[in-house]
């Protein structure tokens, strides 16, 4: 067999055998050859597909090319940054041709060398084109097409440096090539996935039904943000942030200008899946679950894919002393291979990219992890404490229930951030003692006394501070609960001047509170301190050892172990803040779990309305005991049947139970013997009325969507038409904190119209008509209860006689 190039190879006996050699070695001729035929071969391909398609498209030559994702960037520069670097080193061998070294290379070298280049620039630029330019199929199949290229150069190259056992700037390139290939094929494969890829721009044309529901669909998920359809590379890379960074930089961002956020990360489909998480735990085990195990049940392979880059960042930031040792060691003429020096820039480069890239990863994870934590336990509180019963609202006030959220809940938020924390500062530690080791011998175990001795200093420190944290939150609680109070009424405190006594009873909790916190503070400051000056400790006792144990010390091993005390520092001195979020975590967790855990209101059957249901409330030898003490019923052996559509009157004396009476059908009062059932949607009238900080119309529809036609009739029958002309802008004005600029009727009359807008099956008023006039009181009662909810079932609490004769039963 004879070479291409002229010379004799191969023998009869071994033909096969260097025949593969001649073909797959990066060092012979024939190779070159293959390589070269291949190239020009995907050069001419791409040439002609490029200035035949692409005129013959159509398009503009202004959209010519686009980079619309970072999986297709990074493809893109990478492959025609290696393109120019492979031109560059084929021109630079063309060269030697005209120098004195006219024999260093052979023609089939700056051949092979010069057509990779070309067939890679010419690949970059014809996958920077827009699709619709060379058609849907062109993507896929030439990714295709330059990996097995890619690999093929590849494979020569590695035969090649196995068997010279030696490495040149153009193997290097060769073994680059394939990564770059593997990303044209990931964009390829990505592609031809992409639903609004090439079939979507290719057809101008194509237009989805325009309905209103479709409409809907299409505005919010343009709200949405960007994460939420984000690749694999966009998230690494943050580019998905790319559109709101750009539209900040060209004004100022508002509130309509911040995206929607993803429907697995809004607080009600969190807070739906903790309670999934819950419910599963509990039919399994009869024991009340844990809180914390609920979380980690939840989010555990997001709590893992953190930790994984919370450990890739321990590990990469590990190398950074390794490295310099070696870089020493190869600066001072003890270097192992030639190209080391650039081996080991090459590295600290890629790691110092991965630990930029890990810790990114890691914080953001984390943080979002930690909103996510903090938005479903509000959630959970809120949800808890509209069922909590009275003996736990006795327990959990207003003030601590809003502290729970404000406080606790943030905190417990907090701590997914901090959690890798507590064991990657142990890992970077231990890892440290022995880069440190290695580096010093036993001078690192100074080291390690002086760390132990500092932790060991700290344990009771440690209690002392968590004691201190609970004492400060039933500290907050109290005060809290007397501020809220002393707000609520602060007409009556101004009514009988009882401010300046208010104000030291609340000054005088808020010394007990500066006490805890000052004493939680101290022990605090004492460990900042101690950890802050371990550093400090640590690095004089490994010196101070060196010298007393004479262990020699040259620049590879002072520059080692000043760069490993370094890494030292960072762990140690976050360990304050970690022990200080994880006593005050423990703590949330603590309020949390108990307020979670407490009794809620008895349970009772209450059936979704149906059309035929003759008896709407029914109850059957019932006892109510506010205390949930059978033995002290505040409503005992009740029987009540009320019919559908029955208008009933409840009368009686101050205190008799009329209201307990309707709270008992609410479901507010603990039953305590007999049975209860309640069918349909209901609408309760409080004595004292109910208005939250708003418009009057906020008020009225209470979260419903607005029906102009309903809304009017809703005003008219409940006499509010000349109220709303007198107010400066109608329905839209702001009535103030609990109604403040309305009277007390018309804070009535709203209310009443409240409950007719929700469009009710059972209207329980209490005692509506108290507040306004006789004559607005018979109106309200003629258009109102016998008017318009005529057909509806009415439990009215009154003290007005001259009504009870149009009533069906009267209790």
């Amino acid at each position: 067999m004879m070479n291409l190039c002229g010379g004799p190879v191969c023998s009869n006996q071994d033909a096969l055998s260097c025949a593969f050699k001649e073909v797959f070695d990066s060092s012979t001729c024939t190779n070159h050859l293959a390589a070269t035929g291949i190239g020009l071969l995907l050069v001419l391909a791409l040439a002609l597909q490029l200035v035949i398609k692409i005129p013959n498209s159509g398009g503009s030559a202004q959209g010519l090319v686009a980079v619309g994702s970072p999986l297709q960037l990074a493809a893109v520069v990478f492959s025609g940054c290696l393109g120019l670097v492979y031109l560059g080193l084929g021109l630079s061998m063309l060269g030697s041709i005209f120098s004195q070294d006219a024999a260093a290379y052979l023609p089939h070298w700056w051949l092979v060398t010069l057509s990779q280049g070309f067939s890679l620039v010419l690949s970059s630029f014809a996958f920077s084109v827009r699709p619709r330019f060379l058609g849907a199929s062109f993507v896929p199949l030439w990714s295709i097409l330059v990996v097995v290229y890619a690999a093929f150069i590849c494979c020569s190259s590695v035969v090649g440096i196995v068997a010279d056992k030696a490495i040149t700037i153009k193997a290097c390139l060769d073994v680059l090539s394939l990564p770059a290939a593997f990303l044209f094929l990931l964009y390829g494969v990505r592609c031809t996935h992409d639903e609004d890829g090439y079939q979507a721009t290719g057809n101008a044309l194509y237009k989805p039904l325009n309905t209103e529901a479709d409409g809907q669909i299409a505005d919010s998920d343009t709200q949405v943000t960007s994460f939420a359809k984000a690749g694999f590379f966009s998230k690494m890379s943050f580019w998905w942030l790319n559109h709101l960074m750009k539209l900040g930089y060209e004004k100022p961002l508002e509130d309509k200008d911040m995206p929607l956020l993803q429907t697995t990360d809004r607080a009600h489909n969190q807070y739906l899946m903790f309670l999934e998480k819950l419910n599963s735990k509990q039919s399994h085990s009869h024991a009340t679950p844990s809180i914390l195990w609920t979380i980690v049940s939840c989010h555990k392979r997001e709590i893992i894919v953190s930790g994984f880059f919370a450990l890739l960042k321990v590990l990469t930031l590990s190398t950074g002393p390794l490295l310099l040792k070696a870089f020493i060691n190869v600066s001072v003429g003890k270097g192992t291979f030639k190209y080391e020096g650039f081996v080991l820039a090459a590295t600290m480069f890629v790691c110092k990219c991965c630990e930029s890239l890990s810790q990114r990863q890691w914080f953001f994870r984390t943080r979002r992890l930690g909103l996510q934590v903090r938005s479903f336990l509000s959630a959970a509180i809120y949800k808890k404490q509209q069922k909590l019963s009275n003996s736990a609202k006795m327990k959990h006030s207003s003030g601590q229930i809003m502290n729970y959220v404000t406080v606790d809940a943030y905190r417990i938020g907090e701590f997914p951030y901090w959690f890798h924390q507590t064991w990657t500062t142990s890992v970077q530690l231990c890892i440290a003692l022995a880069i440190l080791y290695n580096a010093v011998g036993a001078a690192a175990v100074s080291s390690l006394a002086v760390i132990i001795i500092t932790v060991i200093g700290n344990a009771p420190v440690a209690k002392l501070q968590h004691k201190f944290q609970s004492k400060l939150m039933e500290a907050q609680d109290v005060r809290l609960k007397a501020m809220s109070e002393s707000l609520v009424h602060m007409k009556i405190l101004k009514l009988y001047s009882w401010e300046g006594h208010f104000k030291k009873v609340i000054e005088g909790l808020r010394e007990v509170e500066y006490k805890w916190l000052s004493a939680f503070l101290l022990r605090r400051a004492y460990n900042s301190f101690l950890f802050w000056s371990s550093p400090v400790l640590v690095s004089a006792a490994t010196f101070l050892t060196c010298y007393l144990f004479k262990i020699p010390l040259d620049a590879s091993n002072v520059f080692t172990t000043v760069a490993t005390l370094r890494l030292v520092q960072d762990p140690v001195r976050t360990i304050p803040d970690v022990i200080a979020v994880l006593i005050q975590a423990k703590v949330g967790f603590t309020r949390i779990s108990k307020f979670l855990d407490a009794p809620e209101l008895n349970g009772q059957l209450r059936k979704k309305y149906r059309v035929g249901i003759d008896y709407p409330i029914v109850m059957n030898s019932c006892s109510f005991s506010w205390d949930e003490n059978p033995s002290k019923p505040t409503l005992n052996n009740i029987n009540l049947v009320v019919k559908a559509g029955e208008k009933v009157a409840i009368c009686g004396e101050v205190g008799s139970g009329k209201s307990t009476l309707l709270a008992a059908v609410l479901g507010e009062v603990p039953k305590t013997e007999g049975t209860i059932e309640v069918c349909g949607k209901i609408a309760y009238v409080s004595q004292t009325a109910w208005i939250q900080t708003g418009t009057v119309q906020d008020n009225i529809l209470f979260g419903s969507l607005m029906d102009r036609q309903i809304y009017q009739e809703t005003i008219e029958r409940c006499s509010l038409v000349k109220d709303l002309e007198m107010l400066p802008f109608g329905d839209r004005t702001q009535i103030g904190e609990r109604g403040v600029n309305l009277s007390g009727g018309q804070k009535q009359r709203v209310q009443l119209a409240r409950a007719l807008y929700q469009n009710a099956d059972i209207y329980l008023l209490d005692d509506p008509f108290s507040a306004v006039d006789a004559h607005t009181a018979t109106s309200l009662f003629n258009d109102y209860v016998m008017g318009v909810l005529s057909d509806k079932t009415v439990l009215l609490v009154t003290h007005q006689v001259d009504f009870l004769p149009v009533f069906d039963s009267i209790l």
